[in-house]
């Protein structure tokens, strides 16, 4: 298969069903910027070590590093997503269960933005492409669940690696900076923390990135009559067109999640911003490496919790904890329905 940019768009104009699967895959991405990539600079923004328009741009560009590097290194995550579910043999209803899924995504993802709670893309995907397997074959044999049980694995790293290392960290920073006095400390902190934040827009990219560029490729390959489930080389062309997305969304909307985050949730100083950033980077890092698919929104307000919870437990805002775990916990039914619902009408329509 071709995959250089003058083959891919000859591909596009000449199949309009893969033109719908790429222009939803972008709309999903686009919706990852103002939904997800705002929690990798939210803790920086809100501290004033960066303003908001910089830290747009510094995510764009570690965003594509992250997934660049990141995938030369590692490509387990994309080919986990991949192999997770079957879309048969049947190319012209395999790409058209996959867009159903990606069109469930993005009203999913929308309905969680307008309330400005944050959601993870990542189980939103899973749980879309899950749906439209199960309406495509009418029953779960296009489940493959030896792949499902890492999205369980990371859902469990993520909140427990991000909580105890944002406490880990966060205290480990306060006894070695206890005898210094604050005002001393305060530039160092805030180029620490814009690290900290260029850390997770890289770790962003390298997990939310490959998962859906993987399925760019996968709506290729299926056009072509491939089967899924093969490992991809993801073209340089790709991963920038999906990087510029992702911080036009960022951009649009990002300043909500940023105050919902940042803000709502705990109230931050430069060094608890910094440690948040740190363990967070940490714990995607750990996760990308071993090939299991977690949300980077899971990771990092995880770790905000467990800053927060270094100080006191008070001082953690759990009404907004609560309202975020409850779109985490819906995200997987409320998605994969209207995934399979998708499915069912775009396979009747097309």
């Amino acid at each position: 298969m071709d995959l250089t940019f003058s083959g891919f768009w000859t591909q596009l104009t000449a199949n309009p069903l893969l033109a719908l699967t790429v222009a939803l895959t972008l709309g999903v991405i686009l919706v990852n910027g103002w939904t997800d990539a705002p929690n990798a600079i939210a803790t920086a923004v809100v501290t004033r070590c960066i303003s908001a328009r910089a830290a747009i741009l510094m995510a764009a560009v570690f965003n594509f590093l992250g997934v660049y590097l990141m995938t030369l290194l590692t490509p387990t995550v994309a080919q986990t997503i991949a192999h997770m579910v079957n879309f048969g043999d049947d190319s012209h209803e395999a790409i058209v269960a996959l867009s159903a899924a990606l069109f469930a995504i993005v009203v999913w993802a929308v309905l969680a933005w307008a309330f400005g709670i944050p959601t993870s893309e990542s189980h939103a995907l899973i749980a879309g492409l899950t749906g439209a397997a199960i309406a495509l074959h009418g029953n779960l044999g296009g489940v493959n669940f030896q792949e499902w049980v890492k999205v369980l694995y990371g859902l469990v790293i993520s909140v427990v690696l991000g909580f105890v290392l944002g406490w880990l960290i966060c205290k480990i920073v306060v006894k070695v900076f206890y005898n210094t006095v604050r005002q001393k400390t305060e530039r160092f902190f805030r180029y620490a923390q814009i690290a900290g934040a260029a850390g997770m827009s890289f770790m962003h990219g390298a997990q939310d990135g490959q998962k859906f560029m993987g399925v760019i490729l996968l709506a290729m390959l299926l056009s072509n009559g491939g089967a899924g489930g093969q490992s991809f080389r993801m073209p340089t062309w790709l991963m920038l067109l999906c990087s510029v997305v992702m911080a036009l969304g960022t951009s649009i909307g990002g300043k909500k999640i940023i105050k919902s985050v940042g803000m709502d949730m705990v109230k931050l100083e430069k060094y608890q911003g910094f440690s948040a950033d740190l363990a967070a980077t940490v714990a995607l890092l750990f996760s990308t490496v071993f090939g299991i698919p977690v949300s980077t929104t899971h990771a990092k307000t995880s770790a905000i919790m467990g800053v927060g919870a270094e100080r006191r437990l008070s001082a953690v805002n759990f009404g907004v904890v609560k309202d975020m775990a409850m779109t985490w916990v819906l995200t997987f039914p409320g998605c994969g329905l209207v995934g399979f619902l998708m499915a069912k009408l775009f396979m009747w329509v097309f």
